[in-house]
């Protein structure tokens, strides 16, 4: 009797999400709406994919370089979690980073990528987002009780 191969099984990905911060907006965000791909429709953290190769920190600061033409500075790790969302064939383990706007470069966000978001703005974090209107791995970390005014930063 010949055991069957299995079919290959897909493997989660592995995305960054930044958690921007501003002088010039205290205890705020910086958000904005996903369009065409998983979490359409919903807020969201600027970030991406993590490159073969890349350290965290450098994704955080090209993927917000490149989606809102800001550059970082002070970028620091707040947490990780496995985010799966079964009916939408969305298996991710996110990595959430923090940092600082240099405002020495640009100050304000600019929507590089609008095929892919509504915009971006600036939004305090003690004004509660509708959980329903977040993208599933910022869902998660508010859920989860995170704050990432009071995480305590590795």
């Amino acid at each position: 009797m010949s055991k069957q191969a299995e079919p290959p099984r897909e493997r989660p990905k592995v995305g960054v999400g930044v958690f921007v911060t501003s002088e010039d907006h205290p205890n705020c965000v910086l958000v904005g709406i996903r369009k065409g791909s998983s979490g359409s429709g919903k807020y969201a953290l600027p970030g991406g994919h993590l490159e073969f190769g890349e350290e965290w920190d450098e994704c955080a600061i090209r993927e917000t370089e490149e989606e809102t033409g800001i550059r970082l500075k002070n970028v620091k790790t707040v947490t990780v979690m496995n985010c799966t969302v079964p009916e939408e064939n969305y298996h991710y383990i996110d990595i959430f980073m923090q940092g600082e706007v240099d405002t020495t470069i640009l100050r304000e966000p600019k929507n590089m990528e609008p095929e892919k978001c509504e915009g971006w703005e600036w939004l305090h974090w003690d004004d509660k987002i509708p959980l329903d209107r977040c993208f599933k791995p910022l869902q998660m970390f508010i859920q989860n009780c995170n704050n990432p005014f009071k995480t305590k930063l590795h």
